[in-house]
Order: C-alpha cells, then sequence, then structure tokens
C-alpha cells in the first residue's frame, strides 16, 4: 500500500535548518496495523503529515499503491487524500457546532455523496460505534472517549483503506482509551490498514508492527503479535 524511499524533510526558519526526518524508508502492506513510536521530537507526527499529505518532503520519494505521489499535482493529491485516507487526532477536532451526527457526515459532503446515501452511511457507522443516543448532541456534551469515538467515526465514514491516527487515547484516561484501542483493533480486523503514532507501549501492542524512530531516523523495527 505504501512505500517511502529515503524521505526526509528539513524545517527552515530564520537562516536556522531543523533535520526532522531524515533518509527515512519503509513499508506499509494493506492490513497492517502499525505503532510509530519514539521519544518527543523524533519526527512521529512530522511522517505521520507526510504519510497524510498534509505536507511534503523535502526530498525522496513517497508512493500510494504504487503511484509516485510527488508526481501529482496538488489537486490530485487532495483527491487522493479525500478517498483514502481517514485521520484520528489526539485533540479530536471536531466541529463544535455541528452535531455527533453533522460532524461524522461531513466527509460524506465532501465527497459529494447524495443524502440517502450519506444517512443510510451515517446510521452505520453511528451505530457500529454505539453512538445511537448521543448523535444529537454536541461535542461539548460528550465526554473525551465518546468525542474520540465520534473522531474515529468520521475517519472511517467514508470506508478508506488507510486511518492515520495521532496519539489517538493521548488525552483519555486508560478506561476510555482501551475503549478507542478496541475500536481501531476492531476495524483492522475488519480489514482497514492503520498507521499510529504513540508514547503508549500498552497502545502499541495492538499493532504488528512497531517501528522505532530517533532523531529522524528508524532505529528498529519490531514484530508484535498484536492484542
Amino acid at each position: 500500500m505504501i512505500a517511502t524511499n529515503g524521505l526526509t524533510k528539513v524545517f527552515r526558519a530564520e537562516g536556522v535548518e531543523t533535520v526532522a526526518l531524515k533518509e527515512v524508508s519503509f513499508r506499509v502492506e494493506k492490513g497492517d496495523f502499525i505503532a510509530i513510536m519514539g521519544p518527543s521530537g523524533c519526527g512521529k507526527t512530522t511522517l505521520l503529515n507526510l504519510l497524510g499529505l498534509i505536507d511534503d518532503a523535502t526530498s525522496g520519494k513517497y508512493f500510494f499503491f504504487g503511484q509516485d505521489v510527488y508526481s501529482l499535482s496538488e489537486k490530485q493529491q487532495t483527491l487522493l487524500r479525500k478517498l483514502n485516507i481517514g485521520y484520528v487526532f489526539q485533540n479530536f477536532n471536531l466541529i463544535d457546532d455541528l452535531t455527533v451526527w453533522e460532524n461524522i457526515e461531513l466527509p460524506l459532503i465532501y465527497l459529494g455523496w447524495k443524502r440517502k446515501a450519506r444517512s443510510q452511511r451515517v446510521a452505520e457507522v453511528i451505530s457500529s460505534m454505539e453512538l445511537d443516543y448521543r448523535k444529537k448532541l454536541f461535542p461539548a456534551q460528550l465526554s473525551g472517549g465518546q468525542q474520540q469515538r465520534v473522531a474515529v467515526a468520521r475517519a472511517v465514514v467514508a470506508k478508506p483503506p488507510l486511518i492515520l491516527a495521532d496519539e489517538p487515547t493521548g488525552n483519555l484516561d486508560s478506561l476510555h482509551g482501551e475503549e478507542v484501542m478496541n475500536i481501531l483493533g476492531r476495524l483492522n480486523n475488519e480489514g482497514t490498514t492503520i498507521v499510529m503514532v504513540t508514547h503508549s507501549q500498552s497502545d502499541a501492542a495492538y499493532s504488528h508492527k512497531i517501528v522505532h524512530l530517533f532523531d529522524g531516523q528508524i532505529i528498529n523495527e519490531n514484530i508484535t503479535k498484536g492484542v
């Protein structure tokens, strides 16, 4: 699904260069659950942003389903992202003045789904996330765990083959964090590929492989059994 070759990202500000990633090469196969780990500032989120086409590499290659991503126009990259990638963020990133239903529905509106198809799909996802009784509530009326479940629902509603998760349990207590990880594990078992940045060893235990970053470089990769 994903192959990177020598991905490097350099940030430049006021004449100062900071190398966030250096010559990162790795693969993600369809159906994988990969955890990216390492100390703060090692380049984990930078790598996730490159994989999610939120940012471009300074140099190197990125292939998505065999397509050279950096050979595409900005419009083509945007379409590739919309059709193939869902995001789960540490801070939920829900829209405060939209209900649970409306937050989950939003990606389908952007993709041009017709109203009937949107309603059917949102209802299906809300049921699978056990949010039926909260679909008319606003984010401020939900617990942190419930907000993250909404965020996961929004990420998967368009059925993307890849989910990128950046510290998905970072703002949750252990109980709600476990709920979210069980949902991600279930989605992976159903065929969704997941790449997750985490500091948590217990969250990483859900993955098939742990990629360790240090100073912007991959230092090792460990195969895990998963939960």
